[in-house]
């Protein structure tokens, strides 16, 4: 029987999204004026249904001025006027730079997935640098991106002598983290690069462990961004909590660690939020349950690296980065099915996603036109 909730389904909080005892599980949620947090906002998201936003002739002015959390979520349109077009006289060069240090033996395989995100997602040239026991199979992969040997550890990670090296290649992003691998070299590589990089950053998976009862060493500051892209279980052990609190307080969790240490974060999980240093949130809407299979954040993390690289600005490099990587893994759902795509299919499909964006701009000029 279909049920329809008002406004937001019983037992869920209008105030913090969490499920206060017996919930309803609604198939349609009617809410009025505007969205209301805890329909976009996971668990109690799970709850609403299809949401349906009905005009009761609430000025916006009044809507604005409401006190409490408020965050953005982020559309098609929003994400298509984020896209430029590229000018006819470009060159690779000013396309974007980015150096993914990532791999180590055993997991080289992350390296590649998020040098195909950077590339599939505009970067003019990609370095991935990762031990130089990988070298052989990282370069085999595939043609387009460069390779960069770095001094490795006796099991086949990256040593902490390697930090020059990454600080000397020239770049507009370092991308740090997939299949780093976990170890004392490792730690201390990552923290020491962290505290001497002078470009922009993007951390995660095993760039984000080094920090782990260490966060003094985690913070952005003026003119050299952060952003790190922990999965729930990376964001307990930054935060000193438990996943599950992480799970159902995504919204205050990622704010906390986001305007405490000048970061932008990137939660990821159904609905991935961003927030910035100064507390602003965006949802992302785009994504499905396919998309929890090893590697997609590998592809993520180059993604927002690559969009970074080209655009400058951190908070829209996230925002667009998230839409569409979760955009192409709704392609790769409809092509292969939630169950059998894999992190390759959804890195293959951020083209026709990024496409799909660019044909938005380009019909939204024709029409002003």
């Amino acid at each position: 029987v279909p049920i329809v909730s008002v406004d937001v389904p019983s037992g869920v909080s209008g105030e913090t999204g969490c499920m206060i005892g017996a919930t309803i599980k609604a198939t349609m949620t009617v809410t009025f004026g505007a969205p209301k947090i805890p329909l976009v906002m996971m668990p109690a998201a799970l709850m609403a249904g299809e949401v349906v936003v009905v005009d009761i002739g609430v000025p916006q002015a009044i809507i604005d001025d409401v006190p409490g959390e408020r965050l953005e979520s982020i559309t098609h349109e929003q994400a298509s006027a984020w896209v430029e077009t590229r000018r006819d006289d470009i060159h690779k060069g000013e396309c974007g730079r980015v150096v993914i240090v990532a791999g180590s033996v055993g997991k080289a395989g992350a390296a590649q997935l998020a040098a195909l995100g950077a590339l599939r997602s505009g970067a003019g040239l990609v370095t991935v640098a990762t031990p130089r026991s990988c070298l052989g199979v990282v370069a085999g992969f595939m043609p387009e991106y460069m390779t960069l040997g770095l001094d490795e550890t006796t099991d086949g990670m990256v040593a902490e002598t390697a930090v020059d090296a990454v600080l000397g290649y020239d770049c507009d992003v370092l991308a740090v983290g997939p299949g780093l691998g976990l170890g004392s070299s490792v730690r201390r590589f990552v923290q020491e690069l962290v505290k001497r990089a002078t470009v922009p950053l993007v951390l995660d998976a095993d760039a984000l462990n080094a920090f782990d009862g260490e966060l003094d060493g985690l913070a952005g500051r003026d003119g050299r961004e952060v952003v790190i892209t922990p999965h729930p279980g990376e964001m307990a052990r930054l935060a000193g909590t438990t996943t599950d609190h992480v799970r159902t307080r995504r919204l205050e969790s990622a704010r906390a660690l986001a305007t405490t240490r000048c970061l932008y974060v990137v939660l990821k999980g159904e609905h991935t939020v961003v927030v910035s240093p100064e507390g602003r949130v965006l949802v992302n809407l785009t994504g499905n349950p396919g998309m929890a299979t090893g590697g997609t954040g590998d592809v993520l993390t180059g993604v927002v690296a690559a969009w970074l690289a080209q655009m400058g600005i951190a908070e829209v490099a996230c925002g667009l980065g998230v839409y569409l990587h979760g955009a192409a893994g709704d392609r790769a759902a409809e092509m292969h099915g939630e169950v059998a795509m894999i992190a390759s299919d959804l890195a293959d499909c951020l083209g026709p996603a990024l496409l799909d964006l660019s044909r938005s701009v380009e019909e939204d000029g024709a029409s002003r036109g």
